[in-house]
């Protein structure tokens, strides 16, 4: 193998001495639960954010869960309760919804962004609806005006799935400071600030990774935060007390710590993500291979804030024997995702339902090797090997 998908081991050397020193104060202060790395990172992470509250949990899946859960014990959502959520996103944005007795409603991605397509919702809206979930796949904002006049005109509740996007940017505007004859303010909203509430995944892969399962959930609504602090905490909030049949779903402090250390080099590192991803859309020119389209695709990749670029996502008609033509040439890569959540057999009720923008993506996508800490060398033969796979066929 010549080039991994992704060097984790690259990339925590990179932290090497600040992460040795951060554990090592954990096991120095003999306290690893609920204690003073975790009550930093929280407020840290929420000032990068830009929200009131941040609660530190066990991982990306549970933050998500919590905040639909946290939405029932406050009367705000009930049993059968219809969440609009994307076709195409990872499982567990849907399971979070199963999980509480909630209806996902399914909608079709934009073929251009792969996000939720935002013209599509309003017609799946009925008198059960309560909320839309929005996914910010691979890194890019799914936000949209349309979206906002959305959620406005139902009163709806808006829950990011923020797990692949850390520190992407939404511009919108700020109406409380608009002007006679204005809209409002021109304003940049990180994701994870533009709803409701927002689910975080800090798996080790993604671009704000722990060394570990870890999540959040990051809300400025200060009663919601309180309930799903108790509920991740066995459903308290003083100790032996409990106010709801909680889970245990707590961030740990050596994770804590670890995400500190990380935290303040994200931007960075997302800039040098883009610089990539800007690399390959300028210099890969195979004809069958159709590269990913920015949602301000007017502007320069390398300066539009709007994608992270988590991943890096290709498509090809014939996907499976392009990943096998690049790894016979040293180049790892991995399918995200092969098969839709509707085709799972967990949802095997759902099997005829019909999505085929999905499913042509989840058939001809193949993710190629980005990460911060690649070298131009390794980059550069990335394009050399995908420019050169020729004619590959089923």
């Amino acid at each position: 193998m010549k080039i991994k998908f992704l060097d984790l081991q690259k990339v925590t050397e990179s932290y090497k001495h600040q992460l040795y020193e951060a554990v090592n104060r954990v096991i120095n202060r003999g306290w690893y639960l609920l204690g003073e790395e975790v009550e930093a990172f929280e407020g840290e992470y929420a000032a990068y954010i830009g929200t009131k509250n941040c609660i530190g949990v066990a991982n990306g899946l549970d933050a998500l869960r919590l905040i639909l859960r946290a939405y029932m014990e406050l009367g705000k959502l009930k049993e059968g309760d219809e969440i609009i959520v994307p076709a195409n996103t990872y499982i567990a944005s849907i399971l979070a919804i199963t999980e509480n007795r909630l209806t996902p409603v399914l909608v079709e991605p934009d073929f251009s962004t792969y996000n939720i397509d935002p013209y599509l919702i309003e017609e799946k809206i009925t008198e059960r609806t309560r909320g839309i979930m929005i996914v910010h796949l691979y890194g890019q904002c799914a936000m949209h005006p349309e979206i906002e006049r959305i959620m406005n005109k139902y009163n709806l509740l808006l829950i990011e799935d923020n797990a692949q996007a850390a520190g992407a940017v939404y511009k919108t505007k700020d109406k409380s400071k608009k002007t006679k004859g204005e809209e409002g303010v021109d304003v940049e909203k990180r994701t994870g600030s533009l709803g409701h509430a927002a689910g975080h995944s800090f798996y080790p892969g993604k671009n704000l990774g722990a060394l570990g399962d870890a999540g959040a959930v990051t809300t400025d609504d200060d009663n919601l935060a309180s309930v799903i602090r108790a509920i991740a905490n066995y459903g308290s909030s003083k100790k032996y007390i409990n106010d709801y049949k909680g889970i245990n779903s707590r961030l740990d402090e050596i994770q804590a710590a670890v995400l500190r250390v990380k935290l303040p080099r994200l931007d960075a590192d997302n800039q040098r993500r883009r610089a990539i991803a800007q690399y390959y859309c300028e210099n890969i020119k195979h004809p069958d291979i159709i590269l990913p389209i920015n949602s301000s695709a007017h502007q320069q990749i390398s300066t539009s804030k709007n994608h992270v670029f988590h991943l890096f996502v290709i498509r090809h008609p014939h996907r499976d024997e392009l990943q096998k033509y690049l790894l016979e040439n040293g180049i790892q890569t991995l399918i995200h995702y092969p098969v839709p959540p509707h085709k799972q057999k967990a949802y095997k009720e759902w099997d005829n339902l019909s999505f085929p923008v999905t499913k042509k993506i989840h058939d001809e996508v193949l993710s190629l090797p980005l990460s911060q800490v690649m070298s131009d060398g390794e980059v550069e033969e990335v394009v050399r090997v995908v420019n050169g796979c020729g004619d590959v066929k089923m």
